[in-house]
């Protein structure tokens, strides 16, 4: 099978940019927060702690193992969060976790906990939101309307849900159009009830409607606003229950996307950042592409920042995997002939 396609290692090229909207097929952004706040109460915490892990040699996957075996549970995710300054520990596990790593390695007692700010204030009425996630705005900075329904809809900040790990498996005919989207997200309430999020599609640009949610699954569709001028759908999925502070869930949706011309691009906004995200553009065998990349882009940027050769396989597909996924863009664009 891998021989009938055209692409090699001699052969693979990267794609040229396209002017005008890069993302064009199904763009996600889950739901809105605030603008990053003020940090300095976490600078001098998070030097210390970056440089010890440093000098220790320790990856931050070694370390969580280690605090687990000693009955304290710390994600990767959150480890990160603390040697960069975008959070702090504040919760008395959190606490607990810190005198741990003073001894793990080896500062003195009191060596990070005496850096420690007082805590943050919490809740979505707060002004100036969290450091973890950015404002519509600064992602969708070409369509103002996103940030207008997303007021309308009272859009629940996106630091509600961790976001541990997304899944999106796009499926393109043999007609070169892309027609479906199949979503999976695994997230973890950091507030206590968390009962919704916003997702939010935009079609190809030469498409005819907009894109419609179906078969949601372990959760259920509420309230849905439209922009058929811009192939916009903007809509708020209900959880099965409401999270409990660190309760985790999955949900799944399907996208039907609108008709339009062929599609060369699949790609996702980040408002905060994912643990882990996944991506498969899947084409149908007898239509595949003659080259491939990926891509990422900064925050509301135009360009790209990162640009990669991908290999369609013997089973029609490509994918991307990111770790630790940053706010942003990230995707895959490919070239028929």
């Amino acid at each position: 099978m891998g021989s009938q396609y055209p692409q090699n290692a001699g052969h693979l090229r990267l794609v040229e940019q396209r002017p005008g909207r890069p993302l064009t097929l199904g763009r996600l952004l889950p739901a809105v927060c605030p603008a990053p706040e003020h940090r300095s109460a976490t600078i001098g915490f998070a030097e210390t702690l970056h440089n010890a892990i440093e000098a220790s040699g320790l990856s931050l996957d070694r370390i969580r193992a280690e605090l687990d075996r000693q009955g304290v549970r710390v994600s990767v995710t959150t480890l990160s969060y603390w040697r960069r300054g975008r959070s702090q520990p504040e919760r008395a596990s959190s606490v607990r976790a810190v005198a741990l790593l003073e001894n793990l390695l080896g500062l003195p007692e009191a060596g990070l906990s005496s850096l420690l700010g007082p805590p943050r204030p919490r809740g979505r009425w707060v002004t100036g939101g969290t450091q973890d996630s950015l404002p519509v705005a600064a992602i969708w900075p070409e369509e103002l309307r996103i940030a207008e329904v997303f007021t309308e809809l009272d859009a629940p900040p996106t630091s509600e849900l961790e976001r541990l790990s997304v899944h999106d498996a796009c499926y393109v005919g043999a007609d070169r159009i892309g027609a479906l989207l199949r979503t999976r997200q695994v997230v973890r309430a950091t507030v206590p009830g968390v009962s919704r999020c916003l997702v939010v599609h935009q079609a190809d640009e030469d498409s005819i409607g907009c894109p419609e949610l179906t078969s949601v699954r372990h959760a259920r569709l509420g309230r849905v606003r439209r922009c058929p001028e811009i192939g916009l759908l903007v809509a708020e999925l209900l959880l099965d229950r409401p999270l409990g502070l660190g309760d985790s869930t999955v949900f799944e949706y399907e996208v039907e996307l609108p008709p339009g011309g062929p599609t060369t691009v699949y790609g996702r906004r980040f408002a905060a950042p994912v643990r882990e995200y996944v991506l498969q553009v899947h084409f149908d065998p007898i239509a595949v592409p003659a080259h491939c990349e990926r891509y990422e882009r900064a925050p509301g940027a135009a360009l790209d920042r990162v640009r990669e050769r991908l290999w369609i396989g013997a089973s029609a597909s490509a994918h991307v995997l990111a770790t630790e996924q940053q706010p942003g863009q990230s995707g895959i664009r490919w070239e028929w002939e």
